[in-house]
Protein backbone atom coordinates (compact mmCIF):
# COMPACT_ATOMS: atom_id res chain seq x y z
CA UNK A 1 0.00 0.00 0.00
CA UNK A 2 0.94 3.30 -0.54
CA UNK A 3 2.54 5.70 2.52
CA UNK A 4 0.61 8.45 3.62
CA UNK A 5 3.16 11.11 2.61
CA UNK A 6 4.16 13.34 6.18
CA UNK A 7 3.44 17.39 5.74
CA UNK A 8 6.72 17.82 5.52
CA UNK A 9 7.17 15.73 2.19
CA UNK A 10 4.49 17.31 0.33
CA UNK A 11 5.40 20.90 0.97
CA UNK A 12 8.93 21.79 1.99
CA UNK A 13 10.30 25.40 1.87
CA UNK A 14 11.64 26.64 -1.25
CA UNK A 15 10.29 23.57 -3.08
CA UNK A 16 7.91 25.82 -5.00
CA UNK A 17 7.44 29.53 -5.60
CA UNK A 18 4.34 30.87 -5.20
CA UNK A 19 2.33 33.52 -7.32
CA UNK A 20 3.78 37.01 -6.48
CA UNK A 21 0.86 38.67 -3.92
CA UNK A 22 0.53 41.11 -1.56
CA UNK A 23 -0.46 40.13 1.69
CA UNK A 24 -3.78 40.38 2.80
CA UNK A 25 -5.03 41.65 6.06
CA UNK A 26 -3.78 39.92 9.51
CA UNK A 27 -1.46 37.44 7.01
CA UNK A 28 2.00 37.70 6.36
CA UNK A 29 3.99 37.26 3.72
CA UNK A 30 5.90 34.28 5.06
CA UNK A 31 3.98 31.50 6.81
CA UNK A 32 4.91 30.06 10.05
CA UNK A 33 6.57 26.81 9.57
CA UNK A 34 5.76 23.46 11.36
CA UNK A 35 8.38 20.80 10.85
CA UNK A 36 9.16 22.44 7.76
CA UNK A 37 6.13 22.90 6.41
CA UNK A 38 3.52 26.11 6.64
CA UNK A 39 1.89 25.54 10.11
CA UNK A 40 -1.05 27.51 9.07
CA UNK A 41 -2.16 29.55 6.42
CA UNK A 42 -5.24 31.34 4.98
CA UNK A 43 -7.57 29.01 2.31
CA UNK A 44 -7.06 31.37 -0.45
CA UNK A 45 -2.80 30.91 0.10
CA UNK A 46 -3.25 27.31 0.09
CA UNK A 47 -5.23 27.67 -3.44
CA UNK A 48 -2.48 30.03 -4.50
CA UNK A 49 0.65 27.34 -3.42
CA UNK A 50 -1.14 24.46 -4.73
CA UNK A 51 -3.23 25.04 -7.76
CA UNK A 52 -1.35 25.13 -11.16
CA UNK A 53 -2.34 27.97 -13.69
CA UNK A 54 -1.30 29.27 -16.89
CA UNK A 55 1.75 30.76 -15.84
CA UNK A 56 3.21 28.80 -12.24
CA UNK A 57 3.16 25.37 -11.17
CA UNK A 58 3.97 24.04 -8.02
CA UNK A 59 7.17 22.51 -9.53
CA UNK A 60 9.05 24.13 -11.35
CA UNK A 61 9.22 21.90 -14.21
CA UNK A 62 6.04 21.20 -16.40
CA UNK A 63 7.20 17.19 -16.15
CA UNK A 64 7.15 16.88 -12.43
CA UNK A 65 3.47 17.38 -11.80
CA UNK A 66 2.15 14.30 -13.71
CA UNK A 67 3.84 11.93 -11.02
CA UNK A 68 2.53 13.97 -8.36
CA UNK A 69 -0.99 14.50 -9.52
CA UNK A 70 -0.58 10.45 -10.13
CA UNK A 71 0.17 9.89 -6.34
CA UNK A 72 -2.19 11.90 -4.91
CA UNK A 73 -4.82 10.29 -7.08
CA UNK A 74 -3.00 6.67 -5.79
CA UNK A 75 -2.88 8.01 -2.24
CA UNK A 76 -6.67 9.20 -2.22
CA UNK A 77 -8.37 6.44 -4.04
CA UNK A 78 -6.53 4.06 -1.95
CA UNK A 79 -6.81 5.57 2.00
CA UNK A 80 -10.69 6.95 0.49
CA UNK A 81 -12.19 4.49 -1.92
CA UNK A 82 -15.72 5.69 -0.24
CA UNK A 83 -15.06 8.78 -1.52
CA UNK A 84 -15.98 7.85 -5.22
CA UNK A 85 -19.26 6.18 -4.51
CA UNK A 86 -20.92 8.58 -6.14
CA UNK A 87 -21.51 8.34 -9.96
CA UNK A 88 -20.67 12.03 -10.42
CA UNK A 89 -17.14 11.81 -8.04
CA UNK A 90 -16.05 8.89 -10.32
CA UNK A 91 -16.94 11.27 -13.60
CA UNK A 92 -14.64 13.74 -12.10
CA UNK A 93 -12.13 11.47 -11.51
CA UNK A 94 -12.13 10.06 -15.38
CA UNK A 95 -12.10 13.63 -16.11
CA UNK A 96 -8.91 14.44 -14.72
CA UNK A 97 -7.79 10.56 -16.29
CA UNK A 98 -8.77 12.22 -19.72
CA UNK A 99 -6.49 14.96 -18.62
CA UNK A 100 -3.54 13.24 -17.98
CA UNK A 101 -3.40 10.16 -19.76
CA UNK A 102 -2.74 11.87 -23.22
CA UNK A 103 0.50 13.41 -22.27
CA UNK A 104 2.72 9.80 -21.86
CA UNK A 105 1.85 6.26 -22.20
CA UNK A 106 3.03 5.67 -18.87
CA UNK A 107 0.62 8.28 -16.97
CA UNK A 108 -2.51 6.24 -19.14
CA UNK A 109 -1.37 2.75 -18.17
CA UNK A 110 -1.19 4.04 -14.25
CA UNK A 111 -4.54 5.62 -14.47
CA UNK A 112 -5.84 2.43 -15.70
CA UNK A 113 -4.45 0.64 -13.20
CA UNK A 114 -5.25 2.88 -10.13
CA UNK A 115 -9.34 2.57 -11.59
CA UNK A 116 -9.22 -1.14 -11.87
CA UNK A 117 -7.82 -1.00 -8.53
CA UNK A 118 -10.56 1.34 -7.45
CA UNK A 119 -13.46 -0.64 -9.25
CA UNK A 120 -12.46 -3.83 -6.89
CA UNK A 121 -12.43 -1.79 -3.78
CA UNK A 122 -15.54 -0.21 -4.20
CA UNK A 123 -16.90 -3.72 -5.45
CA UNK A 124 -15.63 -5.17 -2.33
CA UNK A 125 -16.84 -2.70 0.02
CA UNK A 126 -20.82 -2.86 -0.85
CA UNK A 127 -20.53 -6.31 0.24
CA UNK A 128 -19.52 -5.61 3.77
CA UNK A 129 -18.37 -7.87 6.93
CA UNK A 130 -20.64 -10.85 7.65
CA UNK A 131 -24.14 -9.61 9.32
CA UNK A 132 -24.88 -10.00 13.50
CA UNK A 133 -27.67 -12.68 12.98
CA UNK A 134 -30.30 -11.35 15.87
CA UNK A 135 -27.61 -9.03 17.08
CA UNK A 136 -30.82 -6.15 17.53
CA UNK A 137 -33.50 -8.55 19.00
CA UNK A 138 -32.46 -10.11 22.19
CA UNK A 139 -34.24 -13.03 23.13
CA UNK A 140 -36.55 -12.59 26.28
CA UNK A 141 -35.80 -15.24 29.64
CA UNK A 142 -36.32 -18.93 28.56
CA UNK A 143 -37.79 -18.34 25.13
CA UNK A 144 -36.64 -21.46 23.40
CA UNK A 145 -34.09 -20.30 20.06
CA UNK A 146 -33.87 -22.82 17.12
CA UNK A 147 -32.47 -25.87 17.97
CA UNK A 148 -29.29 -25.33 15.64
CA UNK A 149 -28.21 -22.86 18.04
CA UNK A 150 -29.37 -23.41 21.13
CA UNK A 151 -25.91 -24.57 22.50
CA UNK A 152 -23.73 -23.03 24.99
CA UNK A 153 -20.13 -21.52 24.60
CA UNK A 154 -18.06 -24.30 26.45
CA UNK A 155 -19.57 -26.81 24.31
CA UNK A 156 -18.08 -25.18 21.12
CA UNK A 157 -14.99 -23.65 22.48
CA UNK A 158 -13.48 -24.77 25.43
CA UNK A 159 -10.48 -23.71 24.76
CA UNK A 160 -9.87 -19.62 26.63
CA UNK A 161 -6.94 -18.97 24.05
CA UNK A 162 -8.49 -20.20 20.90
CA UNK A 163 -11.65 -18.30 21.35
CA UNK A 164 -9.76 -15.15 22.10
CA UNK A 165 -7.87 -16.07 18.79
CA UNK A 166 -11.70 -15.96 16.54
CA UNK A 167 -12.68 -13.29 18.91
CA UNK A 168 -9.80 -11.13 17.09
CA UNK A 169 -10.64 -12.83 13.58
CA UNK A 170 -14.14 -11.31 14.42
CA UNK A 171 -12.90 -7.64 15.17
CA UNK A 172 -10.14 -7.39 12.31
CA UNK A 173 -12.58 -8.72 9.72
CA UNK A 174 -15.22 -5.99 11.10
CA UNK A 175 -12.52 -3.07 11.75
CA UNK A 176 -11.05 -3.87 7.69
CA UNK A 177 -14.57 -2.62 6.62
CA UNK A 178 -14.56 0.87 8.53
CA UNK A 179 -13.22 3.27 6.05
CA UNK A 180 -11.41 6.43 7.95
CA UNK A 181 -13.78 8.99 6.67
CA UNK A 182 -16.56 7.46 8.94
CA UNK A 183 -14.84 9.29 11.51
CA UNK A 184 -15.64 12.52 10.29
CA UNK A 185 -19.19 11.52 8.84
CA UNK A 186 -19.61 10.44 12.36
CA UNK A 187 -19.54 14.34 13.22
CA UNK A 188 -20.23 16.79 10.81
CA UNK A 189 -23.75 16.47 11.00
CA UNK A 190 -23.70 16.06 14.67
CA UNK A 191 -26.89 17.74 16.30
CA UNK A 192 -25.68 20.41 18.63
CA UNK A 193 -28.36 20.16 21.26
CA UNK A 194 -27.84 16.26 20.87
CA UNK A 195 -25.25 14.40 23.74
CA UNK A 196 -21.47 13.73 22.74
CA UNK A 197 -22.98 10.46 20.71
CA UNK A 198 -22.04 10.49 17.09
CA UNK A 199 -25.03 10.74 14.74
CA UNK A 200 -24.57 8.32 12.11
CA UNK A 201 -26.23 7.56 8.87
CA UNK A 202 -25.21 5.29 6.10
CA UNK A 203 -22.41 6.63 5.28
CA UNK A 204 -20.75 5.58 8.55
CA UNK A 205 -22.73 1.94 8.35
CA UNK A 206 -19.37 0.20 9.25
CA UNK A 207 -18.27 2.10 12.24
CA UNK A 208 -22.28 1.61 13.26
CA UNK A 209 -22.04 -2.04 13.09
CA UNK A 210 -18.52 -2.53 14.84
CA UNK A 211 -20.28 -0.38 17.88
CA UNK A 212 -23.26 -2.82 17.91
CA UNK A 213 -20.72 -5.94 17.46
CA UNK A 214 -18.73 -4.55 21.02
CA UNK A 215 -22.68 -4.50 22.80
CA UNK A 216 -23.52 -7.36 21.07
CA UNK A 217 -20.33 -9.50 22.66
CA UNK A 218 -21.07 -8.17 25.92
CA UNK A 219 -24.42 -9.12 26.72
CA UNK A 220 -23.44 -12.59 24.70
CA UNK A 221 -20.81 -13.02 27.66
CA UNK A 222 -23.68 -12.01 30.21
CA UNK A 223 -26.02 -14.23 29.10
CA UNK A 224 -23.19 -17.12 28.89
CA UNK A 225 -23.09 -16.57 32.61
CA UNK A 226 -26.74 -16.28 33.87
CA UNK A 227 -27.45 -18.67 31.24
CA UNK A 228 -26.35 -22.32 33.92
CA UNK A 229 -29.05 -23.05 36.37
CA UNK A 230 -26.05 -24.19 39.05
CA UNK A 231 -23.67 -21.97 40.67
CA UNK A 232 -20.83 -24.64 39.83
CA UNK A 233 -21.65 -23.89 35.98
CA UNK A 234 -21.73 -20.26 35.90
CA UNK A 235 -18.68 -20.12 38.17
CA UNK A 236 -16.62 -22.19 35.30
CA UNK A 237 -18.19 -19.88 32.59
CA UNK A 238 -16.70 -16.79 34.47
CA UNK A 239 -13.51 -18.19 34.80
CA UNK A 240 -13.07 -19.05 31.29
CA UNK A 241 -14.13 -15.59 29.85
CA UNK A 242 -11.47 -14.54 32.44
CA UNK A 243 -9.36 -16.35 30.67
CA UNK A 244 -9.58 -15.16 27.35
CA UNK A 245 -9.97 -11.70 28.14
CA UNK A 246 -6.40 -12.31 29.62
CA UNK A 247 -5.55 -13.84 26.21
CA UNK A 248 -7.07 -10.73 24.42
CA UNK A 249 -4.84 -8.42 26.26
CA UNK A 250 -1.92 -10.64 25.23
CA UNK A 251 -2.59 -10.73 21.48
CA UNK A 252 -3.44 -7.07 21.53
CA UNK A 253 -7.31 -7.11 21.09
CA UNK A 254 -8.54 -4.44 23.76
CA UNK A 255 -11.97 -4.30 21.91
CA UNK A 256 -12.82 -7.68 23.02
CA UNK A 257 -11.32 -7.49 26.09
CA UNK A 258 -13.31 -4.48 27.23
CA UNK A 259 -16.54 -6.03 26.48
CA UNK A 260 -15.62 -9.01 28.37
CA UNK A 261 -14.82 -7.31 31.33
CA UNK A 262 -17.99 -4.65 30.68
CA UNK A 263 -20.18 -7.96 30.22
CA UNK A 264 -19.31 -9.36 33.54
CA UNK A 265 -19.51 -5.97 35.15
CA UNK A 266 -23.19 -5.78 34.40
CA UNK A 267 -25.40 -5.88 37.10
CA UNK A 268 -27.34 -8.85 36.77
CA UNK A 269 -23.81 -10.55 36.41
CA UNK A 270 -22.23 -8.68 39.26
CA UNK A 271 -25.50 -9.32 41.81
CA UNK A 272 -24.50 -13.31 41.34
CA UNK A 273 -22.60 -13.14 44.75
CA UNK A 274 -22.78 -16.85 45.49
CA UNK A 275 -21.42 -17.54 42.09
CA UNK A 276 -18.47 -14.76 42.59
CA UNK A 277 -17.81 -16.55 45.77
CA UNK A 278 -16.11 -19.70 43.98
CA UNK A 279 -14.56 -17.85 41.72
CA UNK A 280 -10.77 -17.02 41.71
CA UNK A 281 -10.71 -13.01 40.97
CA UNK A 282 -7.46 -12.32 41.01
CA UNK A 283 -7.08 -12.20 37.69
CA UNK A 284 -10.12 -10.43 36.61
CA UNK A 285 -9.45 -7.45 39.21
CA UNK A 286 -5.97 -7.25 37.70
CA UNK A 287 -7.55 -6.79 33.92
CA UNK A 288 -10.01 -4.47 35.70
CA UNK A 289 -7.23 -2.20 36.84
CA UNK A 290 -5.67 -2.68 33.07
CA UNK A 291 -9.31 -0.88 31.84
CA UNK A 292 -9.74 1.47 35.03
CA UNK A 293 -11.45 4.58 33.52
CA UNK A 294 -9.47 6.64 36.01
CA UNK A 295 -7.47 9.10 35.08
CA UNK A 296 -8.80 8.99 31.36
CA UNK A 297 -7.51 5.06 31.22
CA UNK A 298 -4.50 6.02 32.22
CA UNK A 299 -3.67 2.42 32.45
CA UNK A 300 -5.02 1.11 29.35
CA UNK A 301 -3.65 4.21 26.99
CA UNK A 302 0.02 2.76 28.67
CA UNK A 303 -0.77 -1.09 27.48
CA UNK A 304 -2.22 0.56 23.85
CA UNK A 305 1.29 2.62 23.78
CA UNK A 306 3.31 -0.71 24.31
CA UNK A 307 1.33 -2.77 21.71
CA UNK A 308 1.65 -0.12 19.48
CA UNK A 309 5.43 -0.02 19.94
CA UNK A 310 5.39 -4.06 19.73
CA UNK A 311 3.94 -3.67 16.33
CA UNK A 312 6.48 -1.31 15.07
CA UNK A 313 9.29 -2.96 15.82
CA UNK A 314 7.64 -6.60 15.32
CA UNK A 315 9.09 -9.44 13.61
CA UNK A 316 5.77 -11.58 13.36
CA UNK A 317 2.41 -10.89 11.81
CA UNK A 318 1.00 -12.23 15.87
CA UNK A 319 3.09 -9.22 17.15
CA UNK A 320 1.45 -6.64 14.65
CA UNK A 321 -1.77 -6.65 16.06
CA UNK A 322 -3.51 -3.91 17.61
CA UNK A 323 -7.21 -3.60 18.07
CA UNK A 324 -7.77 -0.37 20.12
CA UNK A 325 -10.82 -0.26 22.69
CA UNK A 326 -13.28 1.15 19.59
CA UNK A 327 -15.60 3.50 21.60
CA UNK A 328 -12.63 5.64 23.31
CA UNK A 329 -10.54 6.09 20.25
CA UNK A 330 -14.47 7.53 18.87
CA UNK A 331 -14.34 9.70 21.93
CA UNK A 332 -10.71 10.83 21.48
CA UNK A 333 -11.38 11.90 17.82
CA UNK A 334 -14.65 13.77 18.52
CA UNK A 335 -13.32 15.58 21.36
CA UNK A 336 -9.88 16.71 19.67
CA UNK A 337 -12.33 17.91 16.54
CA UNK A 338 -14.57 19.47 18.50
CA UNK A 339 -12.34 21.11 21.00
CA UNK A 340 -9.94 22.83 18.84
CA UNK A 341 -10.86 25.27 16.20
CA UNK A 342 -10.48 24.41 12.28
CA UNK A 343 -9.49 28.03 11.98
CA UNK A 344 -6.76 30.13 14.05
CA UNK A 345 -7.53 33.89 15.10
CA UNK A 346 -6.37 35.32 12.30
CA UNK A 347 -8.60 33.18 9.99
CA UNK A 348 -5.72 30.92 8.98
CA UNK A 349 -6.24 27.03 9.34
CA UNK A 350 -5.32 25.12 11.99
CA UNK A 351 -2.77 22.66 10.61
CA UNK A 352 -2.00 21.53 13.73
CA UNK A 353 -5.30 20.23 14.50
CA UNK A 354 -5.50 18.68 11.41
CA UNK A 355 -2.30 17.21 11.54
CA UNK A 356 -3.22 15.33 15.33
CA UNK A 357 -6.64 14.08 13.67
CA UNK A 358 -4.28 12.54 10.46
CA UNK A 359 -2.03 10.94 12.98
CA UNK A 360 -4.37 9.42 14.97
CA UNK A 361 -6.90 8.24 11.99
CA UNK A 362 -3.60 7.37 9.56
CA UNK A 363 -2.29 4.89 13.09
CA UNK A 364 -5.94 3.30 13.16
CA UNK A 365 -6.01 2.76 9.39
CA UNK A 366 -2.00 0.97 10.22
CA UNK A 367 -3.69 -1.48 12.58
CA UNK A 368 -6.85 -2.40 10.35
CA UNK A 369 -4.99 -3.68 7.70
CA UNK A 370 -3.19 -6.21 9.95
CA UNK A 371 -3.37 -9.62 8.68
CA UNK A 372 -4.98 -11.62 11.35
CA UNK A 373 -2.41 -14.87 11.83
CA UNK A 374 -4.84 -16.86 13.47
CA UNK A 375 -6.57 -19.91 11.54
CA UNK A 376 -10.28 -19.42 11.30
CA UNK A 377 -12.79 -21.68 12.67
CA UNK A 378 -16.26 -21.60 11.35
CA UNK A 379 -17.90 -23.09 14.25
CA UNK A 380 -16.79 -20.87 16.71
CA UNK A 381 -17.37 -17.51 14.71
CA UNK A 382 -20.70 -18.48 13.68
CA UNK A 383 -21.85 -19.06 17.16
CA UNK A 384 -20.44 -15.69 17.99
CA UNK A 385 -22.27 -14.20 15.59
CA UNK A 386 -26.10 -16.18 15.75
CA UNK A 387 -25.65 -17.09 19.53
CA UNK A 388 -29.10 -15.55 20.80
CA UNK A 389 -28.60 -13.05 23.87
CA UNK A 390 -31.07 -12.13 26.70
CA UNK A 391 -32.41 -8.61 26.92
CA UNK A 392 -31.70 -6.82 29.86
CA UNK A 393 -35.04 -7.49 31.56
CA UNK A 394 -33.99 -11.28 30.30
CA UNK A 395 -30.75 -11.05 32.08
CA UNK A 396 -32.34 -9.53 35.27
CA UNK A 397 -34.78 -12.73 35.29
CA UNK A 398 -32.09 -14.94 34.55
CA UNK A 399 -30.19 -13.87 37.47
CA UNK A 400 -33.08 -13.65 40.01
CA UNK A 401 -33.76 -16.95 39.15
CA UNK A 402 -30.35 -18.30 39.75
CA UNK A 403 -29.95 -16.11 43.28
CA UNK A 404 -33.24 -14.91 44.75
CA UNK A 405 -33.31 -11.30 45.18
CA UNK A 406 -31.59 -9.72 48.05
CA UNK A 407 -33.81 -6.94 49.28
CA UNK A 408 -37.51 -5.43 48.32
CA UNK A 409 -36.65 -3.56 45.79
CA UNK A 410 -35.22 -6.84 43.58
CA UNK A 411 -38.53 -9.03 44.95
CA UNK A 412 -40.88 -6.33 43.59
CA UNK A 413 -38.44 -6.11 40.24
CA UNK A 414 -38.41 -10.23 40.27
CA UNK A 415 -42.43 -9.94 40.40
CA UNK A 416 -42.73 -7.69 37.72
CA UNK A 417 -40.19 -9.57 35.33
CA UNK A 418 -42.08 -13.08 36.14
CA UNK A 419 -45.33 -10.99 35.28
CA UNK A 420 -43.97 -9.55 32.31
CA UNK A 421 -41.92 -12.23 30.23
CA UNK A 422 -43.44 -15.58 32.19
CA UNK A 423 -46.57 -14.48 32.62
CA UNK A 424 -46.55 -15.78 36.31
CA UNK A 425 -47.72 -14.00 39.62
Amino acid sequence: MPQTLSASDMVTPGSFSPPPTEPTDGEQAGQPLLDGAPSSASLETLIQHLVPTADYYPEARVRKFGPKLLQLLAEWTETFPRDFQEESTIGHLKDVVGRIAPCDEAYRKRMHQLLQALHQKLAALRQGPEGLVGADKPISYRTKPPASIHRELLGVCSDPYTLAQQLTHVELERLRHIGPEEFVQAFVNKDALASTKPCFSDKTSNLEAYVKWFNRLCYLVATEICMPAKKKQRAQVIEFFIDVARECFNIGNFNSLMAIISGMNMSPVSRLKKTWAKVKTAKFFILEHQMDPTGNFCNYRTALRGAAHRSLTAHSSREKIVIPFFSLLIKDIYFLNEGCANRLPNGHINFEKFLELAKQVGQFITWKQVECPFEQDPSITHYLYTAPIFSEDGLYLASYESESPENQTEKERWKALRSSILGKT
